[in-house]
Protein backbone atom coordinates (compact mmCIF):
# COMPACT_ATOMS: atom_id res chain seq x y z
CA UNK A 1 0.00 0.00 0.00
CA UNK A 2 1.16 3.24 -1.29
CA UNK A 3 0.50 5.85 1.91
CA UNK A 4 -1.00 9.42 0.51
CA UNK A 5 0.87 12.50 1.63
CA UNK A 6 -0.63 14.45 4.51
CA UNK A 7 0.54 17.24 5.98
CA UNK A 8 2.48 17.07 9.51
CA UNK A 9 -0.18 15.18 12.19
CA UNK A 10 -0.67 17.50 15.41
CA UNK A 11 1.09 16.37 18.35
CA UNK A 12 -0.37 12.51 20.43
CA UNK A 13 -0.41 9.25 20.97
CA UNK A 14 -1.12 6.63 18.15
CA UNK A 15 -2.06 3.26 19.67
CA UNK A 16 -1.12 0.56 17.08
CA UNK A 17 -1.99 -3.13 17.03
CA UNK A 18 1.14 -4.36 15.19
CA UNK A 19 1.01 -7.44 13.62
CA UNK A 20 3.70 -10.29 13.63
CA UNK A 21 6.68 -10.70 11.51
CA UNK A 22 7.62 -6.86 11.50
CA UNK A 23 9.88 -4.52 14.12
CA UNK A 24 8.97 -1.94 16.21
CA UNK A 25 11.16 0.09 13.83
CA UNK A 26 9.00 -1.00 10.55
CA UNK A 27 6.34 0.31 12.92
CA UNK A 28 7.51 3.48 13.56
CA UNK A 29 8.93 3.95 9.74
CA UNK A 30 5.52 3.30 8.54
CA UNK A 31 3.66 5.74 10.88
CA UNK A 32 6.38 8.22 10.08
CA UNK A 33 4.75 8.32 6.63
CA UNK A 34 1.06 8.28 7.56
CA UNK A 35 2.25 11.39 10.49
CA UNK A 36 3.73 13.44 7.83
CA UNK A 37 6.90 13.90 10.05
CA UNK A 38 9.92 12.08 11.50
CA UNK A 39 9.76 12.92 14.46
CA UNK A 40 8.02 9.64 15.69
CA UNK A 41 8.43 7.50 18.57
CA UNK A 42 7.89 4.24 20.23
CA UNK A 43 7.05 3.04 24.12
CA UNK A 44 8.49 -0.44 24.64
CA UNK A 45 9.87 -2.75 22.14
CA UNK A 46 7.42 -5.62 20.79
CA UNK A 47 9.56 -8.90 19.17
CA UNK A 48 8.72 -9.01 15.19
CA UNK A 49 6.94 -12.96 16.39
CA UNK A 50 4.92 -10.21 19.05
CA UNK A 51 1.63 -8.56 18.01
CA UNK A 52 -0.43 -6.26 19.65
CA UNK A 53 -0.14 -3.00 22.06
CA UNK A 54 2.39 -0.76 20.39
CA UNK A 55 2.20 2.96 21.72
CA UNK A 56 3.87 5.72 19.30
CA UNK A 57 4.24 9.59 19.79
CA UNK A 58 4.34 11.71 17.17
CA UNK A 59 5.50 15.17 18.33
CA UNK A 60 6.38 16.85 21.30
CA UNK A 61 4.12 13.65 22.42
CA UNK A 62 7.66 11.97 21.78
CA UNK A 63 8.70 13.59 25.10
CA UNK A 64 5.61 11.54 26.61
CA UNK A 65 7.39 8.05 26.00
CA UNK A 66 9.71 7.48 28.21
CA UNK A 67 7.34 7.78 30.89
CA UNK A 68 4.79 5.40 29.74
CA UNK A 69 7.60 3.16 29.61
CA UNK A 70 7.38 2.63 33.07
CA UNK A 71 3.88 1.70 33.22
CA UNK A 72 2.56 -2.02 33.57
CA UNK A 73 1.88 -4.03 30.62
CA UNK A 74 -0.61 -7.31 30.45
CA UNK A 75 0.36 -9.86 27.63
CA UNK A 76 -1.20 -13.40 26.22
CA UNK A 77 1.08 -15.37 25.64
CA UNK A 78 1.72 -19.56 24.59
CA UNK A 79 4.72 -21.35 25.95
CA UNK A 80 5.93 -24.83 24.08
CA UNK A 81 6.92 -26.88 27.52
CA UNK A 82 9.99 -29.86 26.24
CA UNK A 83 12.31 -27.90 24.46
CA UNK A 84 14.73 -24.74 24.78
CA UNK A 85 16.12 -22.49 22.54
CA UNK A 86 19.06 -20.08 21.77
CA UNK A 87 16.25 -16.86 22.08
CA UNK A 88 13.93 -18.41 24.79
CA UNK A 89 11.08 -17.91 21.61
CA UNK A 90 10.58 -19.77 18.60
CA UNK A 91 12.59 -17.73 16.32
CA UNK A 92 15.88 -19.48 17.89
CA UNK A 93 17.47 -22.77 17.46
CA UNK A 94 16.84 -25.55 19.49
CA UNK A 95 19.36 -26.61 22.02
CA UNK A 96 17.78 -29.24 23.98
CA UNK A 97 14.55 -31.13 24.22
CA UNK A 98 12.75 -33.78 26.64
CA UNK A 99 9.46 -35.38 27.04
CA UNK A 100 7.05 -34.11 28.62
CA UNK A 101 4.52 -37.29 29.26
CA UNK A 102 4.93 -37.31 33.12
CA UNK A 103 3.96 -33.68 34.06
CA UNK A 104 0.70 -32.48 35.43
CA UNK A 105 -1.13 -30.00 35.97
CA UNK A 106 -0.70 -29.42 39.42
CA UNK A 107 3.40 -29.25 38.37
CA UNK A 108 2.61 -26.55 36.08
CA UNK A 109 0.32 -24.60 38.29
CA UNK A 110 2.61 -24.66 40.82
CA UNK A 111 5.46 -23.56 38.93
CA UNK A 112 3.98 -20.96 37.87
CA UNK A 113 3.08 -19.74 41.19
CA UNK A 114 6.57 -19.10 41.88
CA UNK A 115 7.02 -16.04 39.13
CA UNK A 116 3.85 -13.97 40.69
CA UNK A 117 5.19 -10.82 42.84
CA UNK A 118 8.58 -9.50 43.74
CA UNK A 119 11.25 -11.61 41.54
CA UNK A 120 14.78 -11.69 40.34
CA UNK A 121 14.43 -12.03 36.93
CA UNK A 122 17.77 -12.65 34.08
CA UNK A 123 16.45 -10.89 30.91
CA UNK A 124 16.75 -13.01 28.25
CA UNK A 125 20.20 -12.77 26.01
CA UNK A 126 18.71 -11.86 22.76
CA UNK A 127 17.21 -8.16 24.07
CA UNK A 128 17.58 -4.79 23.98
CA UNK A 129 19.70 -4.03 27.37
CA UNK A 130 23.00 -2.75 26.36
CA UNK A 131 26.38 -4.26 27.80
CA UNK A 132 29.37 -1.98 27.08
CA UNK A 133 27.28 0.43 24.71
CA UNK A 134 26.47 -2.63 22.57
CA UNK A 135 22.77 -4.38 22.41
CA UNK A 136 22.85 -7.66 24.14
CA UNK A 137 21.15 -9.03 20.98
CA UNK A 138 23.47 -7.89 18.39
CA UNK A 139 26.21 -9.49 20.99
CA UNK A 140 24.88 -12.65 20.10
CA UNK A 141 24.66 -12.77 16.77
CA UNK A 142 27.78 -12.12 16.51
CA UNK A 143 28.63 -15.26 18.42
CA UNK A 144 29.06 -13.67 21.77
CA UNK A 145 28.52 -15.02 24.81
CA UNK A 146 26.35 -12.40 26.70
CA UNK A 147 25.44 -13.07 30.53
CA UNK A 148 22.64 -10.91 31.88
CA UNK A 149 22.49 -9.63 35.52
CA UNK A 150 19.12 -10.58 37.19
CA UNK A 151 16.68 -7.48 37.49
CA UNK A 152 13.83 -7.05 40.20
CA UNK A 153 10.39 -6.93 38.41
CA UNK A 154 6.87 -7.74 39.58
CA UNK A 155 4.76 -10.18 38.19
CA UNK A 156 1.05 -8.69 39.55
CA UNK A 157 -0.75 -11.60 37.93
CA UNK A 158 -0.19 -14.76 35.96
CA UNK A 159 -3.13 -16.96 34.98
CA UNK A 160 -3.25 -20.07 33.04
CA UNK A 161 -5.77 -19.91 30.60
CA UNK A 162 -5.57 -23.11 28.43
CA UNK A 163 -3.49 -26.43 29.46
CA UNK A 164 -2.62 -29.00 26.53
CA UNK A 165 0.56 -30.15 26.88
CA UNK A 166 3.18 -29.59 25.63
CA UNK A 167 1.66 -26.15 25.27
CA UNK A 168 0.36 -23.38 28.02
CA UNK A 169 -1.81 -20.58 27.37
CA UNK A 170 -1.12 -17.83 30.37
CA UNK A 171 -2.15 -14.24 30.46
CA UNK A 172 0.45 -11.86 32.38
CA UNK A 173 -0.23 -8.54 34.11
CA UNK A 174 3.39 -6.82 34.60
CA UNK A 175 5.97 -4.13 35.34
CA UNK A 176 8.06 -2.83 32.92
CA UNK A 177 10.97 -4.44 32.10
CA UNK A 178 9.98 -7.64 32.53
CA UNK A 179 10.55 -10.31 29.72
CA UNK A 180 7.59 -13.15 29.30
CA UNK A 181 10.35 -15.19 27.26
CA UNK A 182 12.27 -15.54 30.59
CA UNK A 183 9.66 -16.97 32.24
CA UNK A 184 8.59 -19.04 29.51
CA UNK A 185 12.68 -20.27 30.00
CA UNK A 186 12.01 -20.54 33.58
CA UNK A 187 9.12 -22.66 33.74
CA UNK A 188 10.69 -25.53 31.62
CA UNK A 189 13.89 -25.41 33.76
CA UNK A 190 11.50 -25.57 37.20
CA UNK A 191 9.95 -28.18 35.13
CA UNK A 192 13.28 -29.87 34.54
CA UNK A 193 12.09 -30.16 30.61
CA UNK A 194 13.18 -26.96 28.92
CA UNK A 195 10.40 -24.42 27.39
CA UNK A 196 10.48 -21.11 24.74
CA UNK A 197 7.61 -18.77 24.24
CA UNK A 198 5.74 -19.84 20.75
CA UNK A 199 3.40 -16.84 20.79
CA UNK A 200 3.04 -13.61 22.34
CA UNK A 201 0.77 -10.99 22.40
CA UNK A 202 0.60 -7.51 24.45
CA UNK A 203 -3.14 -6.97 24.88
CA UNK A 204 -2.46 -3.16 27.39
CA UNK A 205 0.77 -0.77 27.88
CA UNK A 206 -0.88 1.01 30.72
CA UNK A 207 -4.42 2.46 30.17
CA UNK A 208 -3.98 1.70 26.26
CA UNK A 209 -5.17 -1.46 25.32
CA UNK A 210 -6.56 -3.20 22.38
CA UNK A 211 -9.80 -1.89 22.67
CA UNK A 212 -8.24 1.15 21.18
CA UNK A 213 -5.60 -0.01 18.92
CA UNK A 214 -5.50 0.34 15.36
CA UNK A 215 -3.86 -1.51 12.77
CA UNK A 216 -1.15 -0.07 10.27
CA UNK A 217 -3.90 -0.75 7.68
CA UNK A 218 -6.45 0.90 9.30
CA UNK A 219 -4.52 3.80 9.97
CA UNK A 220 -3.61 4.00 6.19
CA UNK A 221 -6.89 4.44 6.08
CA UNK A 222 -8.42 6.61 8.72
CA UNK A 223 -5.10 8.09 10.92
CA UNK A 224 -6.01 7.85 14.53
CA UNK A 225 -4.04 10.02 16.89
CA UNK A 226 -4.91 10.77 20.84
CA UNK A 227 -3.82 14.38 20.94
CA UNK A 228 -1.46 15.24 23.38
CA UNK A 229 -3.64 16.25 26.18
CA UNK A 230 -6.11 13.69 26.36
CA UNK A 231 -2.97 11.39 26.28
CA UNK A 232 -1.78 12.81 28.98
CA UNK A 233 -4.92 12.66 31.22
CA UNK A 234 -5.62 9.05 30.73
CA UNK A 235 -2.27 8.26 31.37
CA UNK A 236 -1.17 10.47 34.42
CA UNK A 237 -3.29 11.98 37.31
CA UNK A 238 -4.70 15.19 35.97
CA UNK A 239 -4.50 18.43 38.09
CA UNK A 240 -6.15 21.52 36.59
CA UNK A 241 -3.90 24.98 37.48
CA UNK A 242 -5.53 28.09 38.49
CA UNK A 243 -4.01 31.40 36.05
CA UNK A 244 -1.16 32.06 38.56
CA UNK A 245 0.48 28.53 38.70
CA UNK A 246 -0.17 28.10 34.91
CA UNK A 247 2.08 30.85 34.15
CA UNK A 248 4.53 29.39 36.57
CA UNK A 249 4.93 26.18 34.97
CA UNK A 250 5.27 27.73 31.96
CA UNK A 251 8.59 28.99 32.81
CA UNK A 252 9.62 25.60 34.53
CA UNK A 253 9.39 27.03 37.82
CA UNK A 254 8.84 24.73 41.15
CA UNK A 255 4.97 24.94 42.88
CA UNK A 256 4.00 24.85 46.26
CA UNK A 257 1.15 22.71 45.77
CA UNK A 258 1.94 19.15 46.60
CA UNK A 259 1.22 16.04 44.48
CA UNK A 260 1.06 12.58 45.57
CA UNK A 261 2.15 11.37 42.20
CA UNK A 262 4.00 12.34 38.89
CA UNK A 263 1.27 14.47 37.05
CA UNK A 264 -0.22 16.25 34.35
CA UNK A 265 -0.87 19.69 35.08
CA UNK A 266 -2.97 22.04 33.05
CA UNK A 267 -4.10 25.68 32.39
CA UNK A 268 -7.54 26.78 33.55
CA UNK A 269 -8.49 26.24 29.80
CA UNK A 270 -7.47 22.76 29.69
CA UNK A 271 -3.97 22.99 27.70
CA UNK A 272 -1.75 20.35 28.32
CA UNK A 273 1.40 22.10 30.08
CA UNK A 274 3.86 19.88 32.02
CA UNK A 275 4.25 16.55 34.22
CA UNK A 276 5.24 17.64 37.63
CA UNK A 277 6.21 15.19 40.34
CA UNK A 278 6.45 15.18 43.98
CA UNK A 279 9.06 17.92 45.69
CA UNK A 280 10.10 18.48 49.35
CA UNK A 281 8.43 22.16 49.28
CA UNK A 282 5.80 21.23 46.60
CA UNK A 283 6.12 19.79 43.26
CA UNK A 284 8.70 20.22 40.24
CA UNK A 285 8.46 20.03 37.00
CA UNK A 286 10.04 16.77 34.78
CA UNK A 287 8.92 17.84 30.95
CA UNK A 288 7.43 21.17 30.03
CA UNK A 289 5.65 20.89 27.08
CA UNK A 290 4.56 24.21 26.47
CA UNK A 291 6.47 27.78 26.93
CA UNK A 292 5.09 31.26 27.86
Amino acid sequence: MTDRPRSPARPGLVVVDKAGGMTSHDVVARVRRLAGTRKVGHAGTLDPMATGVLVLGVDRATRLLGHLMLTEKQYEATILLGASTTTDDAEGEVVSRATTEHLEAAAIHTALAAFVGEIDQVPTAVSAIKVDGKRAYQRVRDGEEVELKSRRVTVHDLQVTDLRLPEVDITVRCSSGTYIRAIARDLGAALGVGGHLTALRRTAVGAFDLAGAHTLDELGEEFTLLPIADAARVSFPAVDLDDGDAAAVRVGRALTRPLEALSAVFSPAGEFLALYEPAESGSRPVAVFVTA
